[in-house]
């Protein structure tokens, strides 16, 4: 890691590193199923929905067929919302049912935990998997409720305030994953 000042962006994965890490992740989640065709990746607004867009390519290149993939937003099963404040409601969006399938929830960074909380609360309205994983590009610690990916592209211990940046570039233009030192 290179040195850094405040307020400075601090590279954790460069684009090529981003790279063999999402190709890492597919093979990994391929090796975790019976049966490929019974995949769903479900991605978290913002980041998560994108990552799970990345993902579904990696995936169906090793799979040799397309892997379905929608967006589970989870605002509103949230407990913390007068801690993190609201943002805009991102619509659910699920191609296909999720009963009985095996479901690959993801997100870009899990801090706390209760998004993930948030998000399995909120996938009960829409069916009842036969099983529910979890991947994230970033485990960043201070977990405070006791869940763990089943798949995680790199742990990087941090400060509470510092901030986790996934870069995909059919968003932003650049890829890579940086620290933000605040």
């Amino acid at each position: 890691m290179a040195n850094s000042l405040p307020d400075e962006r601090v590279e954790i994965l460069s684009d090529k590193e981003l790279s063999r890490t999402l190709a890492r992740l597919a093979s990994q989640v391929l090796e975790s199923v019976s049966n490929s065709r019974e995949l769903f990746l479900l991605g978290i607004p913002t980041r998560g929905v994108h990552l799970a867009r990345v993902l579904a390519l990696e995936l169906a290149a090793l799979a040799g067929h397309q892997i379905p993939q929608g967006s589970l937003d989870p605002t509103f099963h949230r407990d913390d919302l007068g801690r993190i404040g609201t943002r805009m409601v991102q619509p659910t969006e699920l191609p296909t049912s999720i009963e009985g399938r095996q479901v690959v929830l993801i997100d870009d960074v899990i801090f706390t935990g209760r998004t993930v909380r948030a998000a399995m609360e909120a996938m009960q309205a829409w069916g009842r998997p036969e099983k529910m994983m979890l991947l994230v590009m970033v485990d960043r610690g201070h977990r405070e409720l006791p869940i763990q990916p089943d798949f995680c592209g790199r742990k990087v211990p941090t400060r509470r305030k510092e901030i986790i940046e996934l870069r995909l570039r059919n968003v932003d233009g650049e890829e890579g994953v940086y620290l933000r030192r605040a």
